[in-house]
């Protein structure tokens, strides 16, 4: 013995046997539903049986209908709407009550060779693998058997004796419908699909089994078949192995766990075997997965280091530019010689089409799916599939695309940019000729000379707003002009004498219309003639008219709600518009100060919330808005709520417990806590955010 095993001696040396008389027939079943103390080896076993290919196994074991535990009325409710009324041999429960349950089996792991079964006697271990290790857990099937009674019951009241007085020999039409040749690819989805695996697993035939209890004879003389039938060690040579192959047992290398790895689905690739391909093929494999993505994510997903140059020459081979965005290319999704799994449409049919969809979203926001359809005459299956690989719906505005356009690709690009819209243009000249269309059927005349690259929705509004601010300005000056004009005729004295002076105050950004779609432009609300402005309320420093709609609209919303961002009260405004009847006009002419002002007058408060710097909120996002006084006393903790989401954008629940019960005592219990989270914050990754100022 070696000197530096003195710290580490030997204690015991046991000698290992392999057993293999149960080898193939051993199986460990376990319970997870049930505790370790409370056995099923005293329960009496009704039945067992096995599907020995797929390991399966179902174990019927009896109740004790005695215990006062059992609930007899149940019991027998459960065997009447399994069974009925009837009393037939094949009844599930033959004693009028469920007087028996029954347990399957599923796999606990589909690997055992590293499992075997022990005995230790007499300073020898005997080890017997394992064929397999099953849990049982309790089978529900007589549920399906009472829906079943139930759905012919109920098809039996309805048939009535209808079926009596028609003729045995009716003539019936007969459809006749051929089926195309299977493809390859579809036979390959439906022998993976559930219904084809349920199916092969019913083809196996039941084996049943005899029970043995555990003190039986038959089970004392079936567990000697665990211990090593040839005691004699030269013919036990399995576990003769060099070190070397011994650690190699223990350790088998890498190669040999692909045997035992689950199949998984053939676009299922780990970002570890992404980055094992050439760069083409990264980029080709993400964007046929995400299909969208903007140029700044696909390179946080590739190694870091990666040259941005070659990503660009990779990424413009499978994708092209929408709004600053890459969208995959058609024919990487449907390649040639294959069909639509909806309609069977070949390929060269679904890439057209899929690219009349991307080009209309490169000079538009939004699409609506009828027109599109009506266009590339494919059906309604495939239209779809095209939208929600680059869109989302959208409520009464049709499918939008995906992610907002990425202006500062095209800044920093612009080379690649130019030489997409080129490319959008040859693909645009196909497309008429294949579809017989102009871009003009789309495109407003003034929108011809657009940019490759299109605005988003937000752009487009300030635009607009913008646009009409410089009209609204022009028109005041005509307007002013004409009033100090006929002053000027009617002399520069009123009535009473007094020197009449027109003014008019400067328009200031924030007093820009709210952008509330068709439902408010210049002065209109759906369309007709606003009413008429109510006097000004004295409170409003900014010269803008409350109108009491508007301010039972925002005190009730935020009694509802508590906690909004701006862009979320016009949203909500703009929902209530909607809603309402065709020519209601009691809202007036509504800006962005006037709905600010009826908040703040309204018993709310903005709440200032520190956003982070590098926040992307928009600035409607970062005005946020609390309900301060509702006139009960949970105002107190709602208030203090506010105060702590002033000096931090997140906080932790316990900083809102402790701060809590320092301003107001034990007077503060969970309930309270739990219900001053659910009304005004919103928790993501153990943090707590105030509602609106992260989305989720």
């Amino acid at each position: 013995m070696a000197s530096g095993d003195d710290d580490d001696p030997i204690i015991q040396e046991i000698d290992v046997y392999l057993a293999r008389s149960l080898v193939e027939k051993l199986y460990l079943f376990q319970y997870p539903v049930r505790p370790g103390s409370m056995s099923y080896n005293n329960v009496t076993h009704l039945g067992a049986k096995i599907k020995p290919k797929q390991q399966k196994v179902e174990l019927e074991v009896a109740m004790d209908t005695m215990s006062p535990n059992y609930s007899r009325s149940k019991g027998e409710q459960i065997a009447l709407n399994v069974d009925g009324m009837s009393s037939e041999d094949s009844n599930v429960y033959t004693t009028k009550m469920m007087d028996k349950q029954t347990f399957s089996s599923i796999q606990a792991t589909t690997n055992t060779s590293r499992y075997a079964a022990a005995v230790f006697h007499k300073g020898e271990l005997h080890l017997t693998p394992l064929q397999g290790i099953l849990q049982m857990r309790p089978s529900f099937t007589y549920l399906d058997k009472a829906d079943t009674k139930h759905r012919e019951r109920e098809a039996a009241n309805e048939a009535g004796d209808s079926s009596q007085d028609e003729a045995e020999d009716d003539v019936k039409q007969i459809t006749v419908r051929f089926s195309r040749p299977e493809s390859e690819q579809a036979r390959q989805r439906r022998i993976q699909s559930y219904e084809f695996l349920q199916k092969k697993q019913a083809e196996e035939p039941w084996v049943h089994l005899h029970y043995h209890a555990i003190k039986d004879s038959r089970s004392e003389h079936e567990r000697q078949y665990l211990y090593c039938q040839a005691m004699d060690t030269t013919e036990n040579t399995e576990l003769v192995k060099t070190p070397r192959e011994y650690l190699s047992m223990l350790m088998p290398p890498l190669a040999e766990e692909k045997v035992v790895k689950p199949v998984g689905p053939s676009n299922v690739l780990s970002m570890a075997q992404l980055r094992t391909l050439p760069l083409g093929d990264q980029v080709k494999t993400l964007m046929k997965n995400v299909k969208v993505m903007p140029f700044a994510n696909l390179m946080g997903l590739l190694a870091s280091g990666t040259d941005s140059t070659a990503v660009l020459r990779c990424i413009q081979q499978v994708a092209l530019l929408v709004q600053g965005n890459w969208v995959v290319k058609s024919d990487v999704l449907y390649p040639k010689n294959t069909c639509s799994s909806h309609s069977g449409v070949p390929a060269e049919v679904l890439c057209r089409g899929r690219d009349f969809v991307m080009w209309r979203f490169t000079i538009e926001r939004t699409l609506m799916r009828k027109e599109v359809a009506a266009i590339i005459k494919l059906p309604p299956e495939d239209v779809k599939d095209f939208l929600e690989q680059m869109s989302v719906p959208r409520l009464n505005r049709g499918w939008e695309f995906l992610l907002p356009t990425d202006q500062d690709f095209v800044k920093k690009h612009p080379d690649v940019a130019q030489r997409q819209h080129m490319l959008w243009t040859g693909i645009q000249s196909k497309l008429e000729k294949v579809f017989n269309f102009s871009k003009d059927d789309f495109v407003h005349k003034k929108d011809v000379q657009m940019e490759p690259v299109h605005l988003s929705g937000d752009q487009r509004l300030k635009a607009a707003q913008e646009n009409a601010q410089e009209k609204h300005s022009i028109l005041q000056r005509e307007l002013d002009a004409h009033r100090l004009k006929a002053s000027r005729l009617s002399g520069s004295q009123g009535p009473s004498g007094a020197s009449v002076t027109v003014k008019q105050e400067p328009v200031s950004d924030s007093e820009e219309p709210m952008d509330t779609g068709a439902a408010l432009t210049n002065g209109s609300v759906n369309g007709y003639p606003a009413a008429s402005s109510p006097t000004s309320d004295p409170h409003n420093g900014h010269g803008q008219a409350f109108t009491p709609e508007l301010q039972d609209f925002v005190k009730n919303t935020f009694r509802k709600h508590y906690v909004l961002c701006l862009s979320e009260v016009k949203r909500l405004f703009n929902l209530h518009l909607a809603s309402l009847p065709s020519g209601h006009a009691a809202y007036g002419h509504v800006t962005d100060r006037m709905l600010q002002d009826t908040i703040l007058h309204s018993h709310c408060k903005q709440i200032l919330v520190p956003f982070p710097p590098q926040s992307s909120a928009a600035a409607d996002e970062q005005k946020v808005f609390g309900l301060w006084e509702s006139g009960e006393t949970f105002d107190k903790l709602r208030q203090i709520l506010f105060e702590i989401f002033m000096k931090n954008y997140r906080v932790r629940r316990n900083v809102i417990q402790t701060r809590l019960t320092q301003e107001l005592g034990d007077a503060v219990n969970k309930t309270d806590v739990d219900r001053l989270l659910k009304e005004c914050c919103i928790s993501l990754g153990g943090m707590w955010y105030l509602k609106g100022t992260v989305h989720s």
